[in-house]
């Protein structure tokens, strides 16, 4: 069961990721997936609040795709989404956002000095951010999309380099908010 305060913060985070839509998506021409600011609200939400809140804010998000609000990247939003060759990528923010706050919530410790806690949020969000959410937009552009694997495995680390700055500012975020207002939940 959630508690009002869980909801809350997977709702706002979920209008984080929203925000994050607003700047326009910059498209490369040789792979049909944009490189959006939404990946970056993803990881934010699974190093600050951990696997079920920020894969509850993802889910948010994707309901209100579904319900046809613009929410996506380039005001994108409807059931067409989940038929576009970005679809593995948008099914994959859920499991990117869980597993990115399962890693975080394993790693991460109040008791860690500064550097050893962004360290620690930086690989979960690079191994869920960015590994995690990869293996679903590759095979989804594989097997739905028809695009050959080398060629979307190629296409798809045209996006490496601007992910792996998402998850270092989604590593300071987590650990601006660890300092002030820790929401990783605790472990034993």
């Amino acid at each position: 069961m959630m508690s009002t305060r869980d909801l809350v913060l997977s709702a706002l985070f979920a209008a984080i990721i929203v925000a994050l839509g607003i700047l326009p998506p910059i498209t490369l021409g040789f792979i049909p997936v944009p490189i959006t600011a939404q990946s970056l609200g993803v990881m934010m939400a699974g190093v600050v609040l951990g696997a079920r809140r920020g894969a509850i804010a993802v889910l948010i998000v994707l309901v209100l795709v579904a319900i046809g609000l613009p929410v996506l990247s380039g005001g994108r939003g409807g059931l067409a989404a989940f038929a576009a060759p970005t679809t593995g990528f948008l099914i994959g923010w859920l499991f990117a956002a869980s597993v990115t706050g399962y890693v975080a919530e394993r790693l991460v410790r109040a008791e860690q000095s500064g550097l050893v806690q962004t360290v620690g949020f930086f690989l979960a969000s690079a191994i869920g951010g960015i590994i995690v959410l990869y293996a679903f937009g590759i095979a989804y552009l594989v097997v739905a999309a028809g695009v050959g694997l080398q060629q979307a495995f190629v296409g798809s680390m045209a996006f490496v380099p601007g992910d792996v700055i998402k998850a270092f500012v989604a590593a300071l975020a987590g650990r601006a908010v660890m300092v002030g207002y820790p929401l990783l939940p605790a472990r034993a």
